[in-house]
């Protein structure tokens, strides 16, 4: 099994990195401000607007670092990789999965499973955990809804009837959401999902780490051979990383929405670390990532038992793991794509 490392986050916009022999080095306008050997690295995630030099991006590929720059604002910008890794024949049946609309839709229904489970599990935690300060009618209500959606999609037969039930089952989740904001409920009001901008503060936190989901999803299966661009539930689209969207759908409630939910209801994010623009845009600010990521890291390090594997993994593996099992699928050593199902 793969060794969970260390993710290095560089947060200021006015760093560069740079190499120096086996080390990562921050320079802030010559002066050196960090020193990180690359031996203890699995990531690198550039928030920094300067960039990093050609050798440390060469030798991050070289060692099978993932670098990823973004935005200050936590955009997603490119991902530096080296050679293609994997058996080319694993990828030639992706790509045909990809172009078949019955096996497409096979593997596409073990994600939306995996999702709608997945969301029915943090209501379900939320009754169990809070009784008395949720609304327990419209929580139950909803993850009884899910349920039945989870059935709808054991009998659907197409991608387009996969993507209604899916977005029907967003919907009634996210519907409840604010129900589960049990703090700073004036702060952290959620009128439903907003993105490109977010237009409140939990949208804004949720936006962020999906992000940094999105991009451990990305990496994982280019660590198995897979092509992150080929998707089977999202549409191809030039630019996009359909299958690792399709991935991480099934693990955006265990994985990302507790952890926004942990933040919130411990007030261990604070709203004076959102920085509101004048268009109604809400972003974290550098405080507000830092916080957000220090618990991102502590999540990833916590272990689960895999209700597939029956093994104890860390949950920042997941992504590895799922990635894992769907290509074990294409290339025919199992006869389904387990979902990740949180018990």
């Amino acid at each position: 099994m793969r060794k969970l490392l260390n993710s290095l986050y560089v947060l200021s916009e006015d760093v560069y990195l740079t190499l120096e022999g086996e080390n990562v080095v921050i320079l802030r306008e010559k002066e050196i401000t960090g020193r990180f050997p690359l031996h203890t690295l699995e990531s690198i995630l550039c928030f920094s607007y300067k960039g990093a030099s050609p050798a440390l991006m060469g030798h991050c590929a070289y060692r099978d670092v993932s670098l990823c720059f973004f935005t200050p604002r936590g955009r997603f910008l490119c991902r530096s990789t080296g050679a293609v890794r994997g058996n080319v024949l694993l990828r030639q049946m992706q790509f045909r999965y990809a172009d078949m609309p019955d096996q497409s839709c096979t593997i596409a229904r073990g994600f939306v499973i995996g999702k709608l489970w997945n969301q029915r599990q943090v209501l379900l935690r939320a009754l169990r955990d809070h009784p008395q300060r949720v609304d327990s009618q419209a929580l139950s209500g909803a993850a009884d809804n899910l349920a039945q959606l989870v059935t709808q999609v054991e009998d659907a037969f197409s991608t387009d009837s996969l993507r209604g039930l899916e977005g029907t089952g967003a919907k009634q989740y996210f519907d409840q959401f604010n129900h589960l904001i049990l703090q700073n409920q004036e702060a952290y009001h959620f009128g439903g999902r907003s993105r490109r901008p977010p237009l409140d503060r939990t949208n804004a936190a949720l936006s962020f780490v999906y992000t940094l989901l999105a991009n451990d999803c990305a990496s994982a299966l280019e660590g198995v051979g897979l092509d992150p661009y080929v998707g089977f539930l999202h549409t191809a689209r030039p630019g996009r990383a359909s299958l690792a969207l399709d991935l991480m759908e099934e693990l955006r409630p265990m994985m990302a929405d507790r952890v926004v939910l942990s933040l919130i209801n411990t007030r261990a994010l604070v709203p004076n670390q959102f920085d509101v623009q004048e268009n109604g845009a809400v972003f974290l600010n550098e405080n507000g990532r830092k916080t957000v990521l220090s618990a991102w890291q502590q999540r990833k390090t916590e272990t689960i038992t895999h209700p597939f594997l029956q093994e104890k993994v860390d949950i920042g593996l997941l992504p590895h793991v799922q990635a894992l099992l769907l290509a074990r699928f294409l290339r025919g050593d199992i006869d389904a794509y387990p979902p990740f199902l949180w018990r």
